[in-house]
């Protein structure tokens, strides 16, 4: 934790007497975690000078609190997971895919159009002619 090593970095260099602001931030930044040590130093708006060693412990300390705050959520995401994996679990297991989709019924087809349409048996077209009465044909 930044807040410890800051504390303890400030009574050292107190006890050790450095007051030259490069200095401070060379020492600094060699005690520092690696990796907020190199997001301090490639910071691309607003990097802290090499001679400001107050804008330095400020963006040690506010990446540290930003990494803190994305490992409790990360652990509390894995620990939600881990329940909700927990609870997918212990429920019964779903029906497989082939049982979800039932077959689709055999086709239907009307009496009337199996016989009508039979092998052999000719469509009479004038049957329909037949039953109706036509008027007379004729000149009007």
């Amino acid at each position: 934790m930044v807040d410890d090593y800051l504390d303890s970095f400030q009574a050292l260099v107190s006890d050790a007497g450095y007051t030259d602001p490069q200095t401070l931030v060379v020492k600094f930044r060699q005690g520092l975690r690696l990796g907020i040590q190199n997001q301090i130093a490639t910071m691309f708006y607003e990097r802290p000078a090499n001679t400001n060693p107050d804008t330095w412990y400020r963006a040690a300390w506010r990446i540290d609190q930003v990494h803190l705050t994305n490992e409790a959520f990360q652990s509390v995401s894995r620990s939600a997971l881990s329940t909700s994996l927990k609870t997918i679990s212990a429920q019964p297991p779903p029906l497989p895919m082939a049982r979800l989709f039932l077959a689709p019924p055999p086709p239907v087809t009307p009496k009337a159009l199996l016989t009508t349409l039979s092998i052999g048996v000719p469509m009479d077209v004038d049957t329909t002619r037949k039953t109706r009465s036509l008027p007379p044909q004729g000149c009007y």
